[in-house]
């Protein structure tokens, strides 16, 4: 029996929403320790999914497009990570199915070879690193030759972008707020990178400065005022730009205040997940229980108190 216990991610920015030097995408990510996907998986007659239901599709999906011919597999979801939040979800569901196949199979297939099997990390390649590596992470995009068209993961069949840079990340605690909503997904969001590239070729640099020369250095000297000063000003310029104008009023209302009491706030992808930088525990526990009283008197949902994860998925024998 197979064990696999996968991180999430935080999506900061997309890189190059324009493409005139001929790439497209790029990024930069953030790996959580928590909250996981967690699954026991096993050998069988056919593909079976029980426990937890909620990406039961996807991995079924997933298996099948690893399966040798003629073989099955049982996966017992024990935890998941709530969907169409700004987690990744839809990566970590994926790869954890794929994953476990390769190792009760012994495929000896790489990370990024699953990803391309079951078709993830055609835009983003955050989580795919994330899954493999964890850490900090800012990938190169793609030709925009070989995608042909701006749109996200979930519509795009090449495989992921080179990985730029990978660095552990500090010991900052991370305050998350998870609303009892769902974010853009599926045709939507499709629709929305339609309407929204290609990007002022401006706001392109503008961002790829940012995190070149702030938000990368930062992770490096462990600075975190420049840190969060990169992720506040990247909440306001590019693509984060575009998807701020569907952003709900909670979301926007709850990243404020976490900006107002952090380093740094921002909204994960097309979100609603709104995370924030601390470097004192005791703050951070109370600008924890401040935004679950936001929650609470709004939406629902939960405040949590996290860090990164500095390492990719948790892979044993049982």
């Amino acid at each position: 029996m197979i064990r696999i216990t996968t991180p999430c991610r935080l999506h900061l920015t997309l890189i190059d929403m324009n493409a005139e030097i001929g790439r497209v995408d790029g990024g930069a990510g953030l790996t959580l320790s928590s909250p996981n996907i967690r699954i026991k998986a096993e050998k069988a007659e056919k593909v079976q999914i029980v426990g937890l239901q909620g990406f039961a599709d996807r991995m079924k999906k997933a298996a099948e497009a690893l399966l040798p011919e003629g073989e099955g597999v049982r996966i017992d979801v024990e935890e998941l990570i709530p969907a169409h939040v700004g987690f990744g979800s839809g990566t970590q569901s994926s790869l954890a199915a794929a994953a476990a196949v390769n190792e009760l199979y012994g495929l000896g297939k790489s990370v990024r070879e699953l990803a391309f099997a079951v078709k993830r990390g055609g835009t983003s390649g955050i989580g795919v690193t994330a899954f493999e590596k964890g850490g900090f992470v800012v990938d190169g995009g793609h030709r925009f030759k070989d995608k042909g068209a701006f749109m996200p993961s979930a519509a795009s069949k090449v495989p992921p972008g080179p990985v730029l840079f990978r660095e552990d990340f500090p010991e900052w605690d991370i305050v998350v707020a998870i609303p009892d909503e769902k974010g853009v997904h599926d045709q939507e969001e499709i629709n929305l990178f339609k309407e929204f590239c290609p990007l002022p070729i401006e706001e392109v640099r503008e961002v790829a400065h940012v995190v070149l020369m702030q938000m990368m250095p930062a992770v490096i000297e462990q600075d975190i005022e420049s840190f969060g000063a990169a992720v506040n000003h990247l909440q306001k310029v590019g693509f984060n730009k575009r998807e701020s104008l569907i952003w709900p009023d909670f979301a926007k209302n709850i990243a404020s205040f976490m900006r107002s009491r952090s380093y740094g706030a921002g909204v994960s992808s097309f979100g609603p997940v709104v995370y924030s930088f601390v470097d004192n525990k005791a703050e951070g526990k109370q600008l924890q229980i401040e935004v679950q009283k936001i929650l609470d008197e709004s939406v629902g949902g939960t405040a949590m108190m996290t860090r990164a994860k500095n390492d990719g998925a948790e892979i044993s024998r049982v």
